[in-house]
């Protein structure tokens, strides 16, 4: 892309993401973007199709590391319990393991939890619970099939449990925290939670 294009994308991208911070997808004006970037609306869909493309681009590339490094530490967390028998080491961590990362990209996950609706984005907390409900029963699978007793459970008590667990770590991005007060924050989820888990999988 020559120069003067990708200078104009960069301001593109830049008047879109104030613009749906501001706005929300629904409510955000493509006139506004092209306005903020200057560039007419017809040279704003030169860079994108349309405007649900345009929110697309801010965010998917952060849900693919994201996606990469769940599936990474649920790997590694599974082998934990599968060759040493660490039947708690997915209760540690988590949350501010979590946290971390979405304040590295707070605005890409505003975007998301916040601003989202009527894009296909806008059930993504859905979409992590039952990504962290999936990926929960595996871990309480693999302490079965090490012989620990895990009692039987009510499915939808779970879901919601879980569900409950995600939006807990989401919460700091509604209201606003500082990047200092959402870790302290997932320390106090992970010592809140664990506790129940740890009761729900009979570790105590």
């Amino acid at each position: 892309m020559p120069r003067d294009k990708t200078e104009s994308h960069e301001r593109i991208v830049a008047s879109a993401k104030r613009e749906f911070l501001t706005y929300g997808f629904k409510n955000a004006s493509m006139r506004r973007i092209a306005a903020d970037a200057v560039i007419t609306v017809s040279g704003l869909y030169k860079h994108f199709p349309s405007k649900e493309e345009m929110f697309a681009h801010l965010v998917q590339p952060m849900l693919d590391e994201f996606g990469e490094l769940y599936y990474r530490k649920e790997k590694e967390e599974h082998d934990a319990i599968e060759q040493i028998g660490a039947a708690a080491a997915f209760l540690n961590e988590d949350a501010v393991y979590a946290m971390a990362f979405i304040y590295d990209h707070f605005d890409e996950f505003k975007l998301l939890v916040c601003c989202s609706q009527g894009t296909r984005y806008e059930d993504y907390a859905h979409t992590l619970a039952e990504m962290e409900e999936k990926s929960s029963l595996k871990y309480i699978e693999a302490l079965r099939r090490r012989g620990n007793h895990v009692p039987d459970f009510d499915r939808r008590e779970f879901h919601l449990l879980v569900s409950s667990n995600v939006e807990a770590v989401l919460q700091p991005i509604r209201h606003d925290f500082t990047r200092e007060e959402a870790m302290h924050y997932a320390q106090t989820i992970n010592t809140f939670f664990s506790k129940g888990w740890k009761w729900l999988c009979a570790m105590e």
